[in-house]
This record gives structure tokens, C-alpha cells and sequence, in this order.
């Protein structure tokens, strides 16, 4: 399984498929075991993330990392947080899952 690159200033990847734990995937030529399950369409760290980070993806920031990634991790709102907008689910608003 290999991740779409959509810039090459991205630090995230964009899955075409899903992928589940220990399932192969490559990254900017190496071979990885994917950390855990990740839906189709969700991004993926393409090198270690630290706190702080910028998430770029199309070449532009689009929030920064509220916890650590690995390469090949899921990066969403469990781990990262827009700077634009907030942010908002349905725990938050106290809707059911």
C-alpha cells in the first residue's frame, strides 16, 4: 500500500485504501508496518510528528500536533488540532456517538 503524497512539503499522507494494523505500507521508499487501523481518506504521519508541529498537507498548514506521531500513525483530531477553527464533535456538544 503506498499513501498519496499530494505536496512534496507534506509531513502527512493521504490513504486511497484503508489500512489495519501491521499491514505493509510505504513511505518516501521505505516499508512499514502501519501502527493501527486508518480509515480510507484519513491522513497518516509521513516522518515522527512532536508537539507543536505544523500539519501540512497541499503544501499549507492546516493545524499543528496536540501529541506525538510516528511514521505511518493516524493523524486527526486525537492528535491534532486546527489553528483556523475550532474543532467540534459530537462528545463536545454531548450528542451520542
Amino acid at each position: 500500500m503506498k499513501p498519496i503524497l499530494l505536496h512534496p512539503d507534506d509531513n502527512v499522507l493521504v490513504l486511497a485504501a484503508a489500512i489495519q494494523a501491521g499491514q505493509t505500507i510505504e513511505i518516501d521508499g521505505a516499508m512499514l508496518a502501519a501502527p493501527q487501523d486508518v480509515a480510507v481518506g484519513h491522513k497518516i504521519a509521513r516522518h515522527a510528528l512532536s508537539i507543536g508541529d505544523k500539519v501540512l498537507k497541499y503544501g499549507a498548514p492546516i493545524g499543528s500536533m496536540t501529541a506525538p506521531a510516528a511514521a505511518g500513525a493516524h493523524v486527526h483530531m486525537h492528535n491534532m488540532k486546527s489553528d483556523y477553527i475550532a474543532s467540534h464533535t459530537r462528545q463536545a456538544t454531548g450528542e451520542p456517538s
